[in-house]
């Protein structure tokens, strides 16, 4: 069986890296936050090209300080798509305000600009686009919305670590980006792990203040804060991980332009071919039949996901939002013909090759889908 992610062999791969930055943190007696973290967060904010980036607990925490920092609560509507992980949703939630919903555009499976001024009301504060799959969405029209409207832009860029348009990296398009650690991602963690970026020193402070239960000095709070602190063991292994992201995500892209390439021309996919736009998390493909279509390729000896089997609104948990089945029938339809491939960077042109065949061989037996919705 080909792996669909392969955690073991990365670690292998950089162990006396790992091992080592642990130890200095085990042996230093310093465990949340501290120098590691500070070095980490230095690090990555040269990289994305911020004025700075606070470390937090996780991707959705990210998200929600993000929120709370921006002054978005109750009576606020920030809009943003059905097609994400729920944390995107739960975490305006969380504030208080309201999610708007706009659906995707067909070829890149991304947020679709022309649909986001009908969805702007009096009340509308951000727009959080989600660079879904590791591809960038169309941040120059989002952007530009959102100046015209005096709206705040807040990525959620947790699938997009390094992907870059010109020499403008993922997190840094808006006035906020967010960023999951989760052990799966691109550059993730070996646990839970968020981060904020942004360039803005009043964002910056505010974040910083929230994720420390609203501290300003030790035992000084200020406002009501969060539990939201990185712990220093994942600050010293992202630190590491964050010096071979860019060749992880090469070799992602590689593999991403291999299916792109190799696919028959009728099996329905993301607009390609991959650039630096694009950093590989997810690659996924439009089925017919998904079952029998995944059941075929696990006897084939290649096991296959589905990033997500139900979009936000259709989620039980957040019927109270008031959509329903029919509101975004582009991610309704993507949501129940998709099938994720293996992609990560301990995969070999054999394992590639092989998988290529097998989608070809059975997604080729069943009924062509429409490229469009």
């Amino acid at each position: 069986m080909i792996p669909f992610l392969n955690l073991r062999a990365q670690y292998r791969a950089i162990a006396p890296e790992i091992e080592e930055a642990v130890l200095q943190v085990l042996r230093s007696g310093n465990y949340v936050l501290g120098e590691p973290v500070e070095a980490f967060e230095e690090n990555f904010a040269l990289y994305c090209g911020a004025g700075s980036v606070i470390g937090v607990s996780s991707g959705t925490s990210a998200l929600h300080l993000a929120l709370l920092a921006a002054g978005i609560g109750p009576g606020d509507e920030v809009i943003t798509t059905p097609s994400t992980f729920v944390a995107t949703v739960a975490a305006i939630l969380y504030t208080g305000a309201t999610p708007v919903l706009v659906d995707i555009d067909p070829e890149t499976w991304n947020m679709d600009p022309a649909l986001i001024e009908a969805a702007i009301t009096l009340r509308t504060r951000a727009i959080m686009p989600v660079h879904l799959h590791g591809r960038l969405a169309d941040m120059q029209s989002i952007v530009a919305i959102a100046r015209r409207h005096r709206l705040l832009v807040i990525e959620d860029a947790a699938q997009a670590h390094g992907a870059q348009r010109g020499s403008q990296r993922a997190g840094t398009f808006g006035d906020i980006g967010c960023f999951s650690f989760y052990p799966g991602k691109n550059l993730g963690a070996c646990g839970e792990g968020g981060a904020v970026v942004t360039s803005s020193a009043e964002l910056d402070e505010k974040v910083r203040c929230l994720r420390d239960w609203g501290q300003k000095g030790k035992g000084n709070h200020v406002v009501e804060g969060y539990n939201f602190r990185m712990d220093a063991v994942q600050g010293a292994i992202l630190d590491v991980k964050l010096r071979h992201l860019d060749a992880w995500n090469a070799a992602r892209r590689r593999i991403a332009n291999m299916y792109h390439e190799g696919l028959a021309p009728d099996i329905s996919r993301a607009k390609g071919p991959f650039g630096e736009d694009h950093v590989g998390h997810v690659y996924a493909i439009r089925v017919a039949n998904r079952a029998e279509f995944q059941a075929n390729l696990e006897t084939a000896g290649v096991p296959t996901s589905i990033h997500y089997p139900l979009p936000v609104h259709l989620q039980p948990a957040y019927a109270r939002m008031g959509y329903a089945g029919g509101d975004f029938p582009i991610a309704e339809a993507y949501a129940d013909t998709t099938v994720s491939l293996p992609i990560h960077p301990d995969l070999t042109d054999k394992h590639v090759e092989h998988i290529i065949e097998s989608v070809n061989r059975f997604a080729g037996a069943m009924a062509p889908m429409e490229m469009q919705g």
